[in-house]
């Protein structure tokens, strides 16, 4: 009788630790109630003729089946679709502090560690940060690989140019594309780069939350710039093609990258301080210099990106980005599924289309911004050859 008690309790208690990853993501990736003026006929007729691109979504940190409609959070293959996104950026996380905040956080602890723990993930995930970010990218691959066709990940110029042609034909199909938030996946060695890269990582930032040995983060104890391994990755990464993402970079770090890269950068997920002023966003001199060197700006659909919990605030954002630096430098950097309460979901981008016309921005304002710079960009800066 003891024994079976004991073995009903563990079971519980198994099965409570099993099922928290799901309650987690439930509770951390939601959707503030719709707000605001519904798309009109016209503007849904102007969406679907749109080619989309987000440059920043966490999905995969989360163990869903993307093949399924609606499951939970912000993104899954048929809310893409349905909301006619073309491209969309899987970035990866491999390690987070407790307590996280956007002022001061230290490298000596980790949430990531329960997740994949909870969620039966491997066991040389569990303390390896190199083999998660393998781990999800591998992921994308196998749910890409039971779309039936619809989805597939890019690399190369050529493959990007490829699913151009093919969705030309059927608008259905759906692209998506790794990087990786934070580059502490090296765990330290440079050498780890070409394992990322062969894992099919195209884009990837120095730091997260934290501050790392390549450089500082806007969220860290020292908020420094590159250090001398944080330089030769720079050289690296730009050897390789692939992209510098400045998401959380520390003011010293982002002056670091613009004085030393050769390459354009993306800043993948970030507000303006232009329209919401605190330390997690881009001030004006930062927007300017990153757009005269060639560069691409995501503009995030959370609260702490946008002062604002609906559409009207992200269009804001967008409109006071473009006004400044041009629309040819500004793109969508949602967050979804970023452990944020988001404006929209996927499928609600049709409303960010109604209120960035609201805001004034011209159609042809918004097909760039919309995903025509993403797609741009990517066709002048992602690798020659076949990935």
């Amino acid at each position: 009788m003891i024994i079976s008690t004991l073995t009903a309790a563990s079971l519980a208690l198994i099965g409570g630790f099993l099922s928290a990853p799901v309650l987690v993501d439930e509770h951390l990736n939601r959707v503030h109630p719709p707000s605001g003026k519904a798309p009109s006929t016209a503007t849904v007729a102007l969406h679907q003729s749109l080619w989309i691109a987000d440059l920043h979504a966490d999905s995969l940190l989360w163990q869903r089946n993307l093949n399924r409609d609606g499951q939970r959070g912000h993104v899954d293959f048929p809310r893409l679709q349905r909301a006619n996104v073309a491209l969309q950026a899987f970035s990866v996380v491999t390690k987070t502090p407790r307590k996280m905040n956007i002022e001061r956080n230290g490298s000596d602890t980790d949430n990531i560690t329960a997740l994949v723990v909870a969620q039966g993930l491997p066991p040389a995930t569990w303390n390896s940060l190199l083999a998660r970010a393998a781990y999800q990218a591998d992921e994308l691959r196998q749910q890409a690989a039971k779309s039936d066709g619809k989805v597939r990940v890019i690399g190369s110029r050529a493959q990007l140019r490829s699913f151009i042609a093919a969705r030309e034909k059927n608008p259905n199909l759906l692209a998506g594309w790794l990087t990786l938030e934070g580059a502490h996946a090296l765990e330290g060695k440079l050498d780890n780069l070409d394992t990322l890269y062969r894992a099919g990582y195209r884009m990837a930032a120095p730091t997260h939350f934290f501050d790392t040995e390549l450089s500082g983060s806007q969220h860290g104890l020292k908020k420094g710039g590159l250090t001398p391994l944080g330089r030769q990755w720079l050289r690296a990464m730009e050897q390789r093609k692939m992209i510098v993402d400045l998401a959380h970079a520390s003011p010293a770090t982002i002056d670091d990258v613009l004085t030393l890269a050769k390459r354009p950068v993306m800043v993948s997920h970030t507000g303006v301080r232009g329209t919401c002023a605190n330390g997690r966003n881009l001030s004006d001199a930062q927007l300017k210099r990153i757009a005269a060197q060639g560069g691409l700006v995501g503009i995030g659909f959370w609260n702490t990106a946008v002062c604002g919990k609906d559409v009207a605030s992200i269009a804001r954002a967008i409109a006071y980005t473009v006004k400044l630096i041009g629309a040819e430098h500004v793109a969508y950097g949602s967050d979804f599924d970023g452990a944020v309460t988001t404006a929209i979901d996927a499928s609600g981008l049709p409303r960010l289309t109604q209120a960035l016309l609201d805001a004034g921005l011209s159609e042809a304002q918004i097909r760039r911004v919309a995903g025509e710079n993403v797609r741009d960009f990517l066709l002048k800066n992602l690798p020659d050859d076949d990935a």
